[in-house]
């Protein structure tokens, strides 16, 4: 069995920081943890990618294409469906190795992972390989610091969990650069509460989109609440022990190590004291 983790989110969430930490924190701790960058419009990260799509092809490729003219977002579509087309160049570098531990660093095209069918294809392609995948839902923690973004946030990770039909784990990154006051306000959404989201959409004032809809976000909240749908891991990369507990819980969901041996050591035995003494 080989194991993978989808890393997706918005852009600027933290993805390939993410990813860069992870494989350091492999190094730290003798397991290895490879990197393979899937997004084609990438300028510059602090891994060494096992595998990096802009060697097959960049989005600058199809906008400067005069037969394909696309704009970046278009053009990231693009690259990511012709990546699905020649899938066996990727399959090709990631060989057949056991164990496997992988992070696929993904686009911040927040539609490939919505709505889109191209991931989800993917994602198959990684399961037919014998992978078992999670996909990794990073969000910046300093957007989702006030209830309707909070919501706004929950919303997003649930189209994402609903349309890649993964184990999935949502993550609040960079939480090193919220300020105590904003960490506190947090605090209160990290357990789904309706009230309390809602409560601070009142507090900071509604506007009459907010009015009108009042009752319509209290039962989104509510439902997210009744039913445990959603729920945000908070991640400081600047604490390494926090890095591992979330490794830990992603491990978990994707079963890593469950089916590996017990590992056991012979030792010689002693002799007893009477027949060392007879031996001198």
């Amino acid at each position: 069995m080989r194991y993978a983790q989808l890393v997706v989110g918005p852009a600027g969430s933290g993805k390939s920081t993410y990813c860069s930490a992870l494989a350091q924190f492999g190094v730290d701790s003798r397991r290895n943890i490879e990197v393979i960058n899937l997004d084609p419009a990438a300028e510059h990260f602090d891994y060494t990618p096992l595998i990096d799509i802009r060697e097959l092809i960049q989005v600058q490729d199809t906008m400067e294409d005069e037969t394909l003219n696309f704009g970046p977002n278009g053009g990231l579509v693009f690259c990511i469906e012709y990546l699905l087309e020649n899938s066996d160049w990727l399959r090709d570098r990631l060989g057949e190795q056991e164990d496997d531990y992988i992070l696929f660093d993904c686009p911040g095209q927040i539609e490939l992972y919505t709505h889109l069918t191209a991931m989800k294809k993917l994602v198959k392609q990684l399961q037919n390989w014998n992978f078992n995948v999670c996909s990794v839902f990073l969000v910046d923690v300093q957007f989702m610091t006030d209830g309707a973004k909070f919501l706004s946030g929950t919303m997003a990770a649930l189209s994402v969990m609903v349309n890649l039909e993964l184990p999935h784990v949502n993550i609040l990154s960079k939480m090193d650069l919220l300020s105590k006051t904003a960490r506190r306000r947090l605090d209160r959404f990290l357990e789904p509460d309706a009230h309390a989201i809602l409560g601070d959409v009142e507090l900071n004032g509604m506007s009459a989109f907010n009015e009108k809809y009042k009752n319509l976000t209290e039962t989104i909240g509510k439902i997210i609440e009744d039913f445990s749908l959603v729920r945000f891991i908070p991640l400081n990369l600047k604490n390494h022990e926090n890095i591992g507990d979330v490794l830990i819980t992603i491990d978990s969901v994707i079963q890593y190590g469950e089916d590996q041996d017990v590992k056991t050591k012979d030792f010689e035995e002693e002799p007893e004291e009477n027949e060392y003494f007879t031996q001198k």
